[in-house]
């Protein structure tokens, strides 16, 4: 590894020491993103942070943490991070409730809503509807395909319906809004290139927490199959994908490298997710909240 090896990695995390804990400090509403790939004033560690949201309690049966009351708007408000991703779950948000959802979003800098959402779920009438939103809501800012590359490397849209998404996404003062794309880090090995060439940004995660062990050589392998694309880096304040909690250290970690990438310029951001689980008395969440307010404003080199 070049840049960090996979015991400097952990060691980060061990050396790490519990910051005190603060009230989260509060961001102004902004306008419109007019830069791209970021604002022109994303100056700061806060500038480059988002959380990961949707429809209140959308994951309590699943996953097996405590159930969860706290909307996406709340979480937001509490861990003191101004961008969020919002994301349809097993049907919630209805497409009827968007337009509320995205009322209780405004006063965030930025809101990048799902094209294909959870679980790769994806309809036409909804891509519409998401794609006209920003111009009658001017904080949402782009579009994002999550889980959208299936286990053999197709996907659930075609190359040729992105195709057609690239000409919806402009707006009407000349813009294109970026379109965003997870990745795993499982799957790196599979055929989607072509795919990738019609998304903008890639966001890139590591499913299970056993795995972090390996993601600095993991996000390298990223880097050389995509070296143009501006990239986002995932980290789970729960451990989905064992569906049991993120160990603290392991959280640690991922968020320490994360923030080393971002300080480097090898990434744009960082995304927490979720926020389904800030309001269930998780370590991991205490963490990342005392963490945010000692570096969130601090410049970042241009």
């Amino acid at each position: 590894m070049n840049n960090m090896s996979r015991r400097s990695f952990l060691g980060a995390a061990g050396a790490a020491t519990a910051m005190a804990a603060g009230a989260p400090r509060a961001f102004a509403a902004a306008g419109p993103a007019r830069g791209f790939p970021c604002l022109p004033d994303d100056g700061t560690v806060r500038d480059r942070i988002w959380i990961w949201g949707g429809a209140p309690g959308a994951t309590n049966d699943d996953w097996g943490h405590a159930a969860s009351r706290m909307t996406a708007a709340e979480a937001a408000f509490y861990m003191g991070i101004p961008n969020l991703f919002l994301i349809r779950h097993k049907g919630r948000p209805q497409l009827e409730e968007y337009d509320q959802y995205a009322i209780a979003l405004s006063p965030l800098k930025r809101v990048v809503w799902a094209v294909v959402e959870s679980g790769g779920e994806t309809d036409p009438e909804r891509r519409d509807y998401v794609l006209k939103m920003p111009a009658r809501f001017p904080n949402i800012s782009g579009f994002i395909m999550d889980d959208y590359f299936k286990g053999d490397g197709t996907a659930h849209l075609t190359v040729d319906q992105l195709r057609g998404l690239q000409q919806r996404r402009r707006t009407a003062d000349g813009r294109t809004l970026p379109l965003y794309v997870v990745v795993y880090s499982h799957q790196l090995h599979l055929p989607i290139q072509d795919h990738l060439k019609y998304c903008d940004k890639i966001t890139f995660w590591t499913w299970k927490s056993e795995d972090l062990a390996k993601l600095p050589e993991n996000f390298e392998r990223l880097e050389k199959i995509t070296p143009d694309h501006p990239k986002l880096l995932g980290c789970y304040l729960w451990d989905f994908g064992n569906k049991a909690p993120m160990p603290l250290e392991r959280m640690k970690a991922q968020t320490l490298y994360g923030y080393r990438l971002l300080q480097e310029g090898r990434i744009e951001g960082m995304i927490f997710l979720e926020h389904g689980v800030c309001d269930i008395g998780l370590d991991t969440v205490d963490w990342t909240r005392s963490w945010l307010n000692e570096v969130g404003e601090q410049r970042l080199a241009r």
